[in-house]
């Protein structure tokens, strides 16, 4: 199975964060799936650390690449398709990054493992 991770579920994983559920949690550590992160959670990650609102425990540049390497997280980049499925999406949610990452769900035909239940307004399977 294919599965793509919102930003906060790929930080309380590899932050070991209890507030990831036990469920979304094993679906990572499964061996069997394949594990994605958009480029725009980094991108988001990236602004939250210049901004001062998230620290991480290492540099973005060493935790990020360290992180995707030793979890078998495969990047996913942003395309012309991902953009052209943005552009026909009602505004159930406004957060421009989940937004980015729903329709890359869509367009890829894969799960997000997300907490957040505004994805749950649009035709993407929502794991947790």
């Amino acid at each position: 199975m294919r599965l793509l991770l919102d930003t906060h579920s790929f930080l309380w994983f590899v932050g070991g964060d209890s507030s990831l559920s036990g469920a979304a949690r094993l679906l990572i550590e499964d061996a069997d799936n394949s594990v994605l992160l958009s480029a725009a959670s980094v991108w988001e990650i990236a602004i939250k650390v210049s901004l001062g609102k998230l620290h991480l425990e290492q540099p973005f540049d060493v935790l990020i690449p360290q992180q995707l390497f030793v979890n078998h997280i495969e990047l996913l980049g942003i395309t012309l398709q991902h953009a052209a499925v943005v552009a026909k999406l009602p505004f159930y949610h406004r957060d421009p990054f989940d937004r980015l990452l729903i329709a890359q769900a869509i367009a890829e035909q894969i799960s997000v493992i997300s907490h957040d239940p505004a994805f749950d307004a649009y035709p993407v399977q929502r794991r947790w």
